[in-house]
């Protein structure tokens, strides 16, 4: 015996929408017509006997189904929010784990990005950072990227930009503050180590950021095409205080290898030749 037009009662409707297909069972029930399951069930309250809406298993599952989409978008939301905050360039925003070009120069350094998210409570308690360094075009920025993408997905606030971006900044406004801004972050990760202009003011400038950040005992990320000799070895005391400070906290990762830029321009080279002979 099905429903037909029996109209349901608003809490019904609500909690376990009546639909075609719907019967009422040898108990006198309303069940679900998909799932078996009952839509309504009897209870007994001083003496009196009411019939009352139950969730049967598909509503159940639809109802799990829409909580977990909006979960999703909520956090979802929270993410583009952590990203429209972290002062990152829109080209990395996108930047996943999952689009790593692996290859025999870089694994090594894949494996520890990897391991520095999974690890990132650890690495905040003991103010660890890294040192990715290698020439132009070997990944450092993605990588970086990559890790702060992650953490970012896990609800924990990331700041990245670059040391000639933060020179901009530092110009044309209050340096305290922005520093600040910068150390309000979880992780805070500088692009560029060495790009920025090596004048005095340059250099003064970005002690103070490093110095500052390794004060508030939080970790932070850096990159750099310097080599990691350079940075040793230099006898100027105005670049040896800098590095000094930086290796303090920051582990040397070094991305070794060819350009991915130009491996890229080969292959795109090769594959136009064949194309027009």
């Amino acid at each position: 015996m099905e429903v037909g037009g029996m109209l349901p009662s608003h809490s019904q409707e609500e909690i376990s929408p009546i639909k075609e297909g719907d019967y009422v069972g040898e108990d006198g029930l309303i069940r679900c017509g998909v799932c078996g399951k009952r839509k309504q069930f009897k209870i007994e309250i001083s003496g009196f006997k009411k019939i009352v809406p139950c969730i049967c298993k598909c509503r159940s599952d639809e109802i799990e189904k829409e909580k977990q989409k909006d979960e999703h978008e909520q956090r979802m939301h929270a993410i583009n929010r952590l990203k429209d905050a972290s002062m990152m360039a829109s080209k990395f925003r996108d930047a996943d784990f999952s689009g790593y070009k692996v290859r025999e120069e870089n694994q090594e350094a894949y494996k520890l990005a990897l391991n520095y998210v999974k690890k990132f409570r650890e690495m905040k308690e003991k103010n660890q950072g890294l040192l990715l360094y290698g020439p132009v075009g070997t990944g450092k920025s993605f990588t970086a990227a990559c890790i702060a993408n992650a953490l970012m997905e896990q609800n924990i606030t990331v700041i990245m930009t670059s040391f000639v971006k933060i020179l901009q900044d530092i110009g044309t406004g209050d340096e305290a503050s922005y520093i600040q801004i910068l150390n309000s972050a979880s992780l805070l990760i500088i692009d560029d180590l060495g790009a920025e202009r090596n004048t005095d003011y340059a250099l003064e400038k970005v002690y103070n950021v490093i110095d500052s950040r390794i004060r508030t005992d939080k970790p932070m990320i850096l990159t750099t095409n310097l080599e990691l000799s350079e940075m040793l070895q230099t006898t100027d005391i105005r670049y040896r205080r800098v590095y000094d400070r930086i290796f303090e906290t920051c582990y040397p990762v070094e991305m070794p290898g060819k350009s991915f830029r130009q491996i890229e321009a080969a292959q795109r080279f090769n594959d136009m030749k064949e194309l027009l002979q």
